[in-house]
């Protein structure tokens, strides 16, 4: 399955949370924290994600944003998903 991420939607760390709980179909539980996303994203089964416009999303973000690229890409690395930075 693929999701898209959309930069634009992370104007700050709780709204980025919120936009990749609601994309990515994550429980109501989910500790929107980065130990929490790496969990969440390891129990999805083949999926491809997508972040779109990462320029907005460093802008609004800065290092979070790394961080929560950094997550995702080791769960890439590990085979939990593919990840697709555009």
């Amino acid at each position: 399955m693929e999701y898209y991420l959309d930069g634009k939607e992370m104007k700050d760390l709780t709204a980025a949370h919120e936009h990749i709980s609601r994309t990515l179909g994550f429980p109501a539980h989910y500790g929107k924290n980065l130990d929490a996303l790496y969990d969440c994203v390891c129990d999805l089964d083949d999926a491809l994600i997508v972040i779109r416009n990462t320029d907005a999303m460093f802008e609004n973000l800065g290092q979070k944003a790394n961080d929560i690229i950094g997550v995702l890409d080791d769960a890439a690395n590990e085979g939990f998903i593919e990840l697709e930075i555009e």
